[in-house]
């Protein structure tokens, strides 16, 4: 393809959004970061042509659409940039909400295509699991459990926690990854009544004294409820989700590769197995490549036709204030009405 693409960002992330261009067929991909080192390395690694000057980047590259791959504390400098200029632009998932109303109100006044990261929603097993549940296979439902653990020093083996800003209090790695996963989950289940949460440091990380490492929520949607744990602690990567329904349970563990479902009328377990490809050198096993190339696609076709793409600012603006409503929660020490 085409088309000119600037990727805004060129740190783990922003390398990984050239890649996912580049399998696409993309031909005319730039970059644009402040630090050289970046730009060179993207450069060598995927033939590119990158800037450290974002203006010279603009001029060069003739951009249709922009990848904003930055830390989270920035996206909205950038996307008022998109905006201002009329450029449709895929975002990284958030954690903070700067300026969201306002750029929220010009990208609607400007018509300009705005979408949101919502990767895992792309994974094949949250594929299968919204399926069976969308098709009330599992039957009512009664309650969920889920839980996402990972160790903050292992996402980045190649440079210190303290260098990157998951050590921020404001854009912590575990604050970070809660919003990440309710984007998905909220698509599934839609929005809860009510939440009571905990939000803590428990340990030491070396380089991140400030964040809050382990979140616990309960999400009480009225009719069922769903603990929820998220946390940077975790020293073996994991995600494992179980759902009680009135028919079947289901239960997904992502280091088995497949969604099982009990039958208790049989007995038996039946096993949905799934494919993915394989994840990119440095990154855990589970972190298949094709649900970010799968999530880079849709941000194209939703260019074209913007009903297509799964997710929107306005969507994401209010995942995130459930996060700060589970903070809230947490600071008041009791349960608290979902306000979005």
């Amino acid at each position: 393809m085409s088309v000119p693409v600037l990727v805004i960002g060129l740190g783990s992330m922003g390398k990984r959004r050239i890649r996912n261009l580049q399998a696409l067929g993309f031909t005319t991909v730039f970059g644009f970061d402040k630090r050289a080192d970046r730009t060179k390395e993207a450069t060598d690694l995927y033939k590119i042509n990158c800037f450290t000057d974002f203006e010279e980047a603009l001029k060069q590259s003739n951009a249709k659409a922009f990848i904003i791959s930055l830390p989270p504390d920035i996206h909205h400098i950038y996307m008022k940039k998109a905006v201002e200029l009329g450029i449709p632009f895929f975002v990284e998932a958030s954690v903070v909400d700067t300026d969201m109303k306002e750029i929220i109100a010009a990208a609607k006044q400007k018509n300009v295509f705005a979408a949101p990261s919502s990767t895992m929603y792309f994974h094949p097993a949250i594929q299968k699991i919204i399926e069976l549940v969308k098709s009330n296979y599992l039957g009512t439902l009664s309650n969920i459990m889920y839980h996402m653990g990972n160790y903050l020093p292992d996402w980045h083996t190649y440079e210190k926690v303290g260098d990157f800003y998951v050590s921020k209090k404001e854009t912590g790695g575990a604050r970070e990854i809660v919003p990440f996963e309710l984007t998905w989950m909220t698509k599934l289940f839609g929005f809860p009544k009510q939440v009571a949460s905990t939000v803590k440091k428990t340990i030491e990380i070396e380089g991140a004294p400030a964040i809050d490492d382990t979140y616990n929520s309960i999400l009480d949607y009225g009719s069922f409820t769903m603990m929820l744990t998220v946390d940077v602690v975790t020293r073996h990567a994991t995600r494992r989700l179980l759902i009680n329904g009135s028919l079947r349970q289901l239960e997904w563990d992502w280091n088995a590769n497949c969604v099982k479902v009990f039958h208790h009328d049989k007995q038996e377990w039946e096993t949905f197995t799934y494919e993915t490809l394989a994840a990119a050198g440095g990154y855990n096993k589970n972190i298949t490549e094709q649900m970010y190339i799968d999530e880079m696609n849709a941000f194209f076709k939703g260019i074209e036709k913007p009903s297509t793409y799964v997710n929107t600012l306005e969507e994401d603006h209010k995942v995130l204030k459930l996060l700060y409503n589970m903070e809230k929660s947490y600071a008041e020490k009791k349960f608290i009405e979902v306000t979005l």
